[in-house]
């Protein structure tokens, strides 16, 4: 990886006019931002994203050509920490024009920050500063991408508080603990099954736990995560004697879905899981 690095930079720093020949360009390293990215620039910049279509963004590698295009943008919009390859380029080449979202993420705990719609709001108005920094040109253009982003991420954002207003403090058990900024924004408490990592086993301990909050909450429904293997939780809830549904961290995104819709169909199935 050191050694493809060197190589892409040498490669990068004999071309300086590779960029400006192909427009304003801008490496996203999740869908989400690349979300907010392409609402925010809309056809004044060309966004790519370096998580392919069904890839997890956790585990995700750069390929070579990634690799120059993320040293060659103009704009990078990034989670720190995230991704540790793309953290190693950033280091080694500290882009100018740089929007780290970890601002509206507490890392430790939880980085699905985009999982609360008025947080990710906040990520496109930085997006604009960026973008309007290097082409101020477009300034204009950018502020009011980000305003119509808000105003969309806000009406999500009121469609949650609305459908969820009778359930403040209702229990919301997860296979992980993937969905802290949702329970968070909605007032919802979060039980997660393998804790915050869901490659960690949980313990007898733990399960005794969700057996309990299960059973002393009335839970009716457990979720479990699109992508994640649901073993644990299917056998848990055909246990107890409740349901399942699927919950989406929107971080391994098919090439037909987005973030609104998947946000949509995480309400659908909150409204109709919860015992609210």
């Amino acid at each position: 990886m050191r050694f493809l690095l060197v190589l892409v930079l040498l490669l990068a720093g004999c071309s300086p006019a590779a960029a400006e020949e192909e427009g304003l360009t801008v490496v996203t390293s999740s869908h989400p931002l690349e979300f907010v990215a392409t609402a925010v620039a809309g056809d004044r910049a060309a966004v790519t994203n370096l998580v392919a279509p069904g890839a997890d963004s956790h585990d995700a590698d750069v390929s070579t050509r990634q690799l120059a295009a993320l040293v060659d943008a103009d704009v990078v919009v990034h989670l720190s920490t995230l991704q540790p390859a793309v953290d190693d380029v950033l280091a080694s080449r500290p882009p100018e024009h740089l929007v780290d979202a970890a601002r509206y993420a507490d890392l430790e705990d939880d980085p699905h920050f985009w999982l609360d719609p008025t947080r990710l709001a906040q990520v496109g108005h930085d997006v604009a500063a960026e973008l309007s920094a290097v082409d101020p040109a477009g300034a204009e253009d950018y502020r009011a991408g980000a305003a119509r982003l808000d105003s969309r991420l806000g009406d999500l954002d009121a469609r949650y508080r609305d459908a969820l207003a009778g359930c403040a403090g209702a229990a919301l058990v997860t296979s992980h603990e993937a969905f802290g900024y949702l329970a968070q924004r909605y007032g919802l408490r979060q039980l997660g099954i393998a804790g915050v990592d869901p490659s960690v086993e949980p313990s007898p301990a733990r399960l005794r736990d969700v057996v309990r909050v299960v059973r002393e909450n009335s839970v009716e429904t457990i979720f479990f995560e699109a992508s994640a293997n649901p073993a644990v939780a299917e056998l848990l809830a055909a246990e107890l004697g409740v349901a399942t549904a699927v919950l989406h961290p929107v971080e391994r995104v098919e090439a037909d879905q987005d973030y609104l819709s998947l946000m949509e169909e995480n309400l659908r199935a909150l409204s109709s899981g919860l015992d609210c």
